[in-house]
């Protein structure tokens, strides 16, 4: 996710910015100005890969909605133009823009159906909950910002105030997913290699 600034640009547009040459890790546009994402460390990665893989065997068979890592979502609307790469973006399955051949496309020109992002040290969660609040203004349903750190999720739903979940609090889930039943504790176990 986006921290600081990395380029001082606060002129430069949406289409500019999409010019630009793809960075590890990637760069966002959000409110006009350009973020460089964290590299992520083994936490932020454990999760990552966890929660990809639980959400796509749940919901890919039944063809309800896929989970992507890293996946670059570009939209405007009457809050502005924001580029942004949710650490998992999850799109239901009719919303998953797809080529002529069925392929699913390149570019997404959407907000995610849910966001979830995972803090990594040193991140800013100001400009965390500020991408994931533009992302719910622009469409999303909802959106997670887990911090392993704290083991706390904080969770986005439409124009209520966020909610923090810990322990066995449960968690809500995209309404496509209703059927899994998951707590906060249950997040956090995934980085348990352990005894």
């Amino acid at each position: 996710m986006a921290i600081a600034p990395q380029i001082p640009l606060n002129c430069i547009s949406l289409e500019e910015f999409l010019t630009l040459a793809e960075t590890k890790p990637a760069q966002e546009y959000i409110d006009g100005e350009i973020y460089q994402k964290p590299m992520p460390q083994g936490q932020h990665s454990t999760l990552q890969s966890e929660i990809v893989i639980a959400i796509n065997h749940l919901a890919k068979p039944r063809k309800i909605a896929y989970a992507f890592p890293e996946l670059r979502c570009t939209f405007s609307s009457s809050v502005g133009s924001q580029s942004i790469v949710p650490d998992i973006s999850v799109l239901k399955w009719e919303n998953i823009p797809l080529e002529s051949q069925g392929r699913v496309a390149n570019k997404i020109a959407i907000p995610p159906d849910w966001l979830i992002e995972i803090l990594s040290p040193g991140q800013s969660p100001l400009l965390v909950v500020n991408k994931i609040s533009l992302a719910i203004r622009n469409g999303s349903q909802l959106g997670w910002l887990i911090s392993p750190a704290q083991e706390i999720v904080m969770v986005f739903v439409g124009d209520a105030l966020p909610e923090t979940k810990q322990g066995t609090d449960k968690l809500p889930v995209l309404d496509v997913l209703q059927d899994w039943r998951l707590s906060a504790q249950d997040i956090f176990n995934l980085l348990n290699f352990g005894i």
